[in-house]
């Protein structure tokens, strides 16, 4: 099977079909609409064959479906019939989530997605557990207050980056995972990865779009991670 992964971000829509190592993109933004989105996708891969989608989206998916109209693009994009709009099989995801799925090696991993806020997802034998602990109470905020990129810009990298080994260690100690992946845009800010985990890839994304049609790999739950 061919597919189309699509990682739709607040800044950029970045797209990559099965037997292509290239991605292509176009700028998102605040008036990015559903539609505009599937269309610019098509124009841009008019070229390319494939025979289902995977949409990796940055925000709510419930039972397969978007339920929580996103924060950094227009609205529209709850009850979006994005199976119609393509024309064939479409498997909805959290972003955060499929870059977790295309990061995974093995038994119980954790997957801390550094970006505009943090995403989170567990893997556990090759199952998605989706997670939403970017609003959980740390210090004088929620973990997103300090380990996004608004969380950076005002700690500056020093303090940032011991506030992520914070949050790490933390997050080890409570879930004993074997391996714990951090992801996202504002990892590179990082530079050396804390002690006890290991710097993904954004590429990995892609990855995961394409491993959420494979039989070994499957979803549990619908905060994060779901399709349809």
């Amino acid at each position: 099977m061919k597919v189309l992964i699509i990682d739709v971000g607040g800044t950029n829509v970045k797209f990559r079909a099965t037997g292509h190592k290239t991605a292509r993109s176009f700028p998102s933004g605040a008036k990015l609409t559903p539609r505009q989105m599937v269309r610019g996708v098509k124009e841009l891969a008019a070229d390319w064959k494939y025979d289902a989608v995977t949409i990796g989206y940055p925000g709510v998916i419930k039972n397969g479906r978007v339920v929580k109209e996103p924060q950094n693009l227009a609205p529209g994009w709850v009850g979006f019939n994005f199976k119609g709009a393509f024309g064939c099989p479409v498997k909805v995801i959290n972003d955060a989530a499929m870059q977790a799925l295309g990061s995974y090696k093995r038994g119980l991993m954790l997957f801390l997605g550094l970006g505009t806020g943090l995403g989170s997802a567990l893997i556990a034998d090759g199952v998605v557990v989706p997670l939403d602990l970017a609003h959980l109470s740390y210090k004088h905020g929620s973990y997103e207050h300090y380990m996004g990129l608004r969380g950076l810009k005002r700690l500056g990298k020093s303090r940032w980056r011991k506030h992520v080994a914070d949050v790490a260690k933390r997050f080890m100690a409570a879930i004993h995972p074997d391996d714990l992946v951090l992801g996202g845009g504002v990892a590179k800010d990082l530079g050396k990865p804390p002690k006890g985990c290991r710097m993904g890839d954004n590429a990995d994304a892609f990855l995961g779009g394409s491993r959420l049609w494979e039989n070994a790999y499957k979803t549990k739950g619908t905060r994060n991670g779901s399709y349809h």
